[in-house]
């Protein structure tokens, strides 16, 4: 990589060859302390390494770096992009001078080129979830279950699993994104809000019998087509609330 400190002087060496149509070649290079021959091809048009795109890609170094930093900037905010996002910033700019897209791998060969940058698979967070996961609480939990079970003489049949799910309509699926290589633990990605949602209600016990779900829409009505047109079995139940959620 060119030194950020001679490529200042060579354009201000070429910036002063151009303002003063007297000044010699050999010259500026003198005063600016930069070598003849570099000035030489810079003003020929020959672009620094540094500019160039090498043969085997399709990009320039400081333009793969403008991607590298813009991966970071929407890492850090808390919306890490997925590999179509990372090509399509690249096409952006290929687009501009009217040359081919990329290919299918590219962008995965792109993270892999640059250490800043690595994949991961992200998932939703929610705040309520993460107080959760704290193994102190969990460990008092499983004790307490325990000591019911053994006082009680509870068979495995009896122990049920009830789960309340809300699935937020047209919200993205887990997926692969691009973060700061010096990321720790799984990403999130910050969800959009004003959705609609469905809510489901399971229950399954110890022995892996499970009862029939129960799905709550956003309605205040049952249609007819969601029980004539519908694929679901016959023996789940369909319930309606105002917003899609459970009332109690």
């Amino acid at each position: 990589m060119s030194d950020p400190n001679i490529e200042a002087r060579i354009l201000l060496a070429l910036r002063a060859l151009q303002n003063d149509p007297k000044l010699s070649l050999r010259r500026a290079a003198g005063i600016y302390q930069v070598r003849y021959w570099t000035l030489h091809r810079r003003q020929k048009g020959i672009l620094s390494t540094r500019d160039s795109i090498p043969k085997s890609r399709k990009l320039s170094d400081l333009e793969e770096q403008v991607i590298v930093q813009f991966i970071l900037d929407l890492d850090s905010r808390g919306f890490p992009p997925r590999l179509r996002c990372v090509e399509e910033m690249a096409n952006r700019l290929l687009a501009d001078r009217e040359t081919p897209p990329v290919g299918k791998r590219w962008a995965s060969n792109f993270v892999k080129r640059h250490k800043d940058l690595k994949t991961h698979f992200f998932r939703k967070y929610d705040y309520q979830r993460a107080k959760c996961e704290d193994p102190t609480i969990i460990g008092n939990w499983f004790r307490l279950v325990a000591n019911v079970i053994a006082k009680y003489g509870i068979r495995p049949d009896e122990i049920y699993n009830f789960d309340e799910t809300g699935f937020m309509m047209g919200v993205i699926a887990s997926g692969m994104v691009v973060t700061g290589a010096e990321r720790r633990g799984r990403p999130k990605s910050v969800q959009p809000g004003n959705r609609e949602w469905i809510t489901v209600i399971q229950a399954i016990n110890a022995e892996g019998q499970a009862i029939p779900p129960f799905i709550i829409g956003a309605g205040q009505y049952h249609l007819a087509n969601w029980y004539r047109e519908s694929s679901l079995p016959g023996d789940w139940a369909i319930a309606t609330s105002p917003n899609g959620w459970t009332d109690n």
